[in-house]
């Protein structure tokens, strides 16, 4: 006998999402896989028997495709039995050709994670740290194992550099070489030259190469050290930026947290929904660390807690870490857990823009004081002092010059300042 049209369709999706199931490497979405696909063979097999017990049903034929579709054809049956089982064969049909809108959504979610996953992959790195590496990572690894070098470390680790330490060891000690045969150029050029406000603003040096030697000496060890110490705090700064994120975006997830686990599933699949949201970048990050320590390290959730509170940038969100680990342990109430941090966390949120609200008005204060009164003063103590001869005495066009390069100065300055200062929204 002819296949019909419900068993080819059942057998059809039973292949595709055999095909896809074996891409895929999440356990939670194998699972969700596995059962569409049981749930697809009980029906084609409950169309089989009716197909075998039914005299007066009509075949049905004629696979036909329709831009890209199949239409089904078939003839008419005089029997009043023949039609009932026609219909509800039909309705059958319709079930398998019309999945429920929720599998689309998950099926689709599972496609972009996949996508996602494989994006990550293909990230390399640049050929300036592989230039590095090739030139001091022996000698980085054992700098590595020194005292000094082990705050860099988890740094590294808590500001979610794709750095390992050895790599940026190296990378640290190139630029600082490079920087340094920079100050030599930046030394040699002070060393006959002089830069001026007026035209030319290039000059030759007069006078004792000596004293101006002693006088731009500082310039070839300056640079090198300020590079170096800005990378190596560099990694510190990236925590500390990332810890305000984090405690910026905690108290709104753990609310929403609380929400999810009232359902009562699996402690480890709510920190997949909010992942999922994409509402979230920074905590984000952190839960999906979380559940690489599960899926990738074989840790199980207390553990994995554990250790994503030790590796954590933030202090809040170790404590959450810690405090749901020990919940889990001792077979607590979770949502009433999660409840209870979320409006302790809200509590300090609401603190935190509180403070900010009044730190910005002090600010206002001192911008008017320092930006607008206080070069006003100094340009006339300029002036006077020009005129009267005391002191230094400058040009009109160079105390103009002054007062314009110091005000841009002050208003960069306060600008980065209220920017590192501003919370997130």
């Amino acid at each position: 006998m002819e296949k019909e049209v419900s068993g080819r369709k059942i057998s059809e999706e039973i292949a595709r999402l055999s095909d896809k199931l074996e891409k895929i490497s999440d356990s939670g979405e194998r699972r969700l896989i596995q059962e569409h696909i049981k749930d697809l063979k009980e029906k084609l097999k409950k169309t089989n028997n009716s197909s075998e017990n039914s005299k007066n049903r009509k075949q049905l034929n004629d696979f036909k495709e329709n831009k890209g579709s199949k239409k089904i054809k078939s003839e008419k049956i005089n029997s009043p039995i023949g039609d009932e089982v026609l219909n509800s064969e039909l309705r059958e049909i319709e079930k398998i050709n019309k999945p429920m809108e929720l599998e689309k959504k998950a099926l689709q979610r599972i496609k972009k994670g996949e996508e996602k996953e494989i994006k990550k992959k293909l990230k390399k790195a640049s050929k300036y740290v592989k230039f590095s590496n090739d030139l001091f990572v022996d000698y980085s690894r054992k700098l590595e194992k020194k005292t000094f070098f082990s705050p860099l470390k988890r740094d590294l680790i808590k500001a979610n550099l794709q750095f390992i330490p050895a790599s940026y060891i190296s990378f640290m000690i190139l630029t600082t070489l490079l920087s340094f045969f920079g100050s030599i150029f930046v030394f040699l050029f002070f060393l006959f030259f002089n830069v001026g406000a007026e035209l030319p603003f290039i000059t030759l040096v007069e006078g004792s190469m000596l004293i101006r030697l002693l006088k731009v000496f500082w310039i070839m060890l300056a640079i090198p050290i300020v590079t170096f110490l800005f990378i190596y705090y560099y990694p510190a700064m990236e925590k500390k930026s990332a810890e305000n994120k984090i405690n910026q975006e905690l108290p709104f997830a753990t609310i929403h947290m609380a929400a999810v686990s009232g359902s009562l599933i699996d402690p480890s699949n709510i920190f997949k929904i909010i992942i999922s949201t994409g509402e979230y970048e920074y905590l984000g990050r952190e839960f999906t660390k979380l559940i690489n320590e599960i899926n990738v390290y074989g840790y199980d959730l207390v553990g994995a807690l554990r250790r994503s509170a030790f590796n954590s940038p933030s202090r809040r969100l170790s404590d959450l870490f810690n405090g749901l680990a020990t919940t889990i342990t001792s077979g607590g109430d979770l949502p009433e857990f999660f409840d209870k941090r979320s409006q302790t966390l809200l509590f300090e949120y609401r603190l935190e823009r509180e403070k900010y609200t009044r730190s910005a008005e002090t600010f206002m204060d001192i911008y008017i004081s320092v930006v607008i009164a206080a070069p006003m003063i100094l340009m006339l103590l300029l002036i006077m002092m020009s005129v009267s001869g005391l002191g230094i005495s400058l040009e009109a066009n160079m105390i103009a010059l002054i007062m314009v390069l110091g005000v841009s100065l002050i208003n960069v300055l306060f600008l980065t300042f209220l920017n590192l200062k501003q919370p997130s929204t």
